[in-house]
């Protein structure tokens, strides 16, 4: 065979293997169109001359070489040859044989569709790193060396040449199961700094989902969690710390536990967010996050939220219409140097609202603001229950188990009650005007109102008492206007009194001779929870809860 003719068709080294193992090829087989044979010199210091690649051995250098080298010849590929290394990796194959029943292991990695290919196309064609019957891994090539006409014939011949990878195949595996490893490190911590169950107010049902991205994506840091605050508030937090893997969980796991520190405090979004600012910076300077932190009030019947660099609330009201959350919305945490400030969306009886971070309208191909867009769209037409919301979105922004972000969204309805349920959930107020006498009237007040809802008698007395101390304190330690709200949930009775003056209270123990300080530790004594915060524009509320007896169970 003349493998002067057949190197003209091998790439690269292939070729110039061939030429130097061509063996002798005589004068009528060198015509027109084929490779001219190497010519031997004779060097000018007289030393021994260099062999033409006319003169090797062909046979005898294929059988040496280390790779694996089969020569199948023919549609069907029967085997004309198969050097040394193959027979030592396959066994014995015998010439003349399909390659169908001679060579049973290319059969099983595939390649007789490729040798097929080749034959038609005339190119070569490569099986990069697959693991053979012996255990080992090769990267096969095969190369059509066909005489000229051979195909049209239905001849020609396939050189297979097949490079032992075991080496490389294992360290990418070790490599990728490195990364499995560390992924699965990630996840796990992530997950285990998520709420494991979300806490559920009175007056919201609230759903969240999180899904890490696909395999190929290292785990970040999206976060989410809801704080009951006393009083019936709720603060509700996302975000999404810059970065990947443990690091940024890590992160998130300080940032999320520092939220909930902070939110006790009771204090307005903006100052969350510009404690949260300075707590980031601490952690570390070269990773950012991104972060929403709202407060609903049933009340106000509004959100109240600061954004810090994050992507704007979603809030769909009762008729269906959907709104994004304005400005005010500061950098990420981290950056320093910036004072946040609070703003409002309406979320009133029927309304839901979503808050989400990137990984869920973020495409690499489309806008940011197409993506929100789109989930304003499904969110317009996404109802259920906040877990069949959540369900609906992350479906509709074609999020999958290969998603290449995290992503973390959190819904949250405010139900439209009526009927018998809506029985459960009333509010009742009282503008305390005057001196002293605002006390007894506030008395029979909150007497009047707690009948009127038929609470037993023994919480409707714990009610009044706590009523009459929260007003005295307000009528002796705060300043005009003054208001007492009772509320009363499926679950609870809360009583808050406001006033004009920003000086919190604080549980003291009073002496034998103290004319004062007992109002505050007799309604910690008797109420299940109490607490204060200042509210917007100046002033404070002070705040008691009682569980119901239905809902201790």
């Amino acid at each position: 065979m003349n493998f002067t003719r057949w190197s003209a068709r091998l790439p690269g080294t292939q070729r110039r293997a061939a030429a130097r193992t061509e063996t002798a090829v005589s004068p009528e087989r060198r015509g027109e169109g084929s490779v001219p044979a190497a010519r031997a010199e004779q060097p000018a210091d007289g030393t021994p001359p260099v062999p033409a690649v006319d003169e090797l051995p062909a046979r005898d250098v294929l059988d040496r070489v280390p790779a694996l080298v089969a020569l199948v010849h023919g549609p069907d590929h029967r085997v004309a040859y198969v050097n040394d290394a193959y027979t030592t990796a396959f066994g014995t194959r015998p010439t003349g044989a399909p390659a169908r029943e001679a060579l049973p292991e290319l059969a099983e990695l595939g390649l007789l569709p490729l040798l097929d290919q080749v034959l038609r196309s005339g190119k070569p064609r490569t099986l990069k790193s697959r693991k053979a019957v012996d255990g080992r891994s090769y990267t096969f090539t095969c190369t059509p060396v066909a005489e000229d006409g051979d195909r049209d014939a239905g001849g020609g011949a396939v050189l297979v040449f097949a490079t032992d990878v075991t080496d490389h195949a294992e360290a990418a595996e070790r490599l990728r199961a490195s990364e499995r490893r560390q992924r699965e490190t990630a996840v796990t911590l992530q997950r285990s700094l998520l709420p494991q169950e979300l806490e559920q107010p009175d007056d919201l049902r609230i759903a969240a989902t999180y899904q890490p991205g696909g395999t190929e994506a290292a785990v970040g840091g999206d976060w989410y969690d809801v704080i009951t605050l006393g009083g019936g508030r709720t603060a509700l937090v996302i975000g999404d710390v810059m970065g990947r893997g443990v690091r940024a969980a890590a992160v998130m796991g300080q940032l999320r536990t520092a939220v909930r520190a902070y939110a006790r405090l009771d204090l307005p979004p903006h100052e969350v967010l510009q404690l949260l600012d300075g707590l980031a910076a601490e952690i570390d300077a070269n990773q950012i996050a991104t972060c929403v932190y709202a407060v609903h009030d049933p009340n106000e019947g509004r959100l109240v939220y600061a954004s810090a660099g994050h992507l704007p609330i979603l809030v769909r009201d009762e008729n269906g219409t959907v709104s994004r959350a304005d400005e005010p919305t500061g950098p990420p945490l981290g950056t320093g140097g910036w004072i946040h400030a609070s703003g409002s969306i309406a979320l009133g009886p029927g309304s839901t609202a979503v808050l989400y971070t990137d990984g869920l309208v973020e495409r690499r191909d489309a806008d940011l603001d197409e993506g929100i867009a789109a989930l304003e769209a499904a969110l317009a037409g996404a109802t259920g229950t906040p877990q069949v919301v959540c369900d609906r979105l992350v479906r509709s922004a074609g999020v999958t188990a290969d998603h290449d972000d995290d992503v973390a969204v959190l819904v949250l309805q405010h139900p439209a009650r009526t009927g018998p349920d809506g029985d459960l959930f009333r509010n009742a107020g009282l503008e305390l005007l005057g001196g002293v006498e605002a006390a007894p009237r506030a008395r029979a007040f909150a007497s009047g109102v707690l009948t009127s809802w038929r609470f037993p008698a023994e919480l409707h007395d714990l009610g009044v008492l706590a009523t009459s101390e929260l007003v005295a304190n307000s009528l002796q330690h705060g300043t005009p206007p003054m208001r007492l709200r009772l509320r009363r949930t499926d679950r609870r009775l809360i009583v808050e009194v406001t006033d004009g003056d920003d000086h919190l209270p604080r549980r003291r123990r009073a002496e034998p001779g103290d004319e004062s300080g007992r109002g505050i530790a007799i309604v910690a004594t008797i109420a299940s929870s109490w607490g204060c915060r200042r509210t917007p524009g100046g002033g404070k509320a002070v705040w008691c809860e009682f569980v119901l007896p239905e809902a201790k169970h």
